[in-house]
């Protein structure tokens, strides 16, 4: 197989959604994993069956995992050229309303999920020249993130993760970065039983192909963090200029009411 492929967790709506549609039209070929049959379906047949792949899969269960690798695999003639882990799940509200089960699926989903996907993609991603890595973050890693706790922990420990295996696999001639994005135009948003403050706060403005659009950029380039929107730009410039008021800055814009 010639078309370089992307191999895309969480492909079956929104941020995943439509990264798979952007590289499709790039000409690539896109490989849809999620735990929504439906949706893998629907998207699978509109990209077209001669450049896609789809099949169930679980990020938490590694065994589903490895099987996914292996269908997509055997469609590209053992490449793959970009793993973009977008799979990820968000509980919102006050930490001690959140269950404590709910807690931990966020966990297994957003962090575990992605260790078990760069672990079984490993060997493929070794065997492909120039391939590269692409996690999904988010702007709660750039501060603790009230009312998203976990979810603010399982991004910063994307973002470590990303840091520090963008050293270690240069060596192996992989590019490890991640995708900094605040609210994105997502179900996971938007059909949210419970919001945060900060939603309200700070509003929902990002749409999926605008990130889709950067996560081609990551794909390609060389940097480390990659950043969606002029509001991620400016927070990540507030916290840097005033290092003594990120509590406040944080307390004032996500939380205070």
């Amino acid at each position: 197989m010639e078309k370089q492929s992307i191999f895309i967790t969480g492909a079956a709506s929104g941020i995943g959604r439509a990264t798979a549609l952007y590289f499709a039209e790039k000409g690539w070929f896109v490989g849809l994993f999620d735990i929504d049959e439906t949706g893998l379906s629907e998207l699978s047949r509109r990209i077209g069956e001669d450049r896609s792949c789809c099949r169930p899969m679980d990020v938490t269960r590694q065994e589903s995992v490895k099987e996914a690798v292996r269908h997509f695999s055997q469609h590209t003639g053992q490449k793959m050229d970009v793993l973009f882990n977008c799979a990820g799940i968000l509980r919102m509200g006050p930490h001690h309303r959140i269950d404590i089960d709910d807690q931990k699926q966020i966990v297994a989903v957003n962090l575990t999920g992605i260790l078990h996907c760069i672990h079984e993609c490993l060997s493929i991603l070794k065997k492909t020249p120039g391939s590269a890595i692409v996690n999904m973050s988010s702007a709660s890693a750039v501060y603790g993130s009230p009312e998203l706790a976990v979810y603010s922990a399982t991004k910063f420990a994307v973002r470590g993760l990303t840091e520090a295996l963008n050293i270690e696999f240069e060596a192996l001639g992989i590019r490890v970065s991640h995708v900094m994005a605040p609210y994105v135009q997502t179900p996971m948003i938007l059909d949210a039983k419970v919001q945060a403050i900060s939603v309200g706060r700070l509003g929902v403005h990002i749409t999926p192909e605008q990130v889709a659009k950067v996560v081609w950029r990551a794909a390609h380039g060389n940097r480390v963090q990659w950043r969606v929107g002029a509001l991620i730009q400016l927070l990540v410039f507030g916290m840097w200029s005033f290092p003594f008021a990120r509590r406040f800055l944080v307390k004032t814009l996500a939380f205070h009411r």
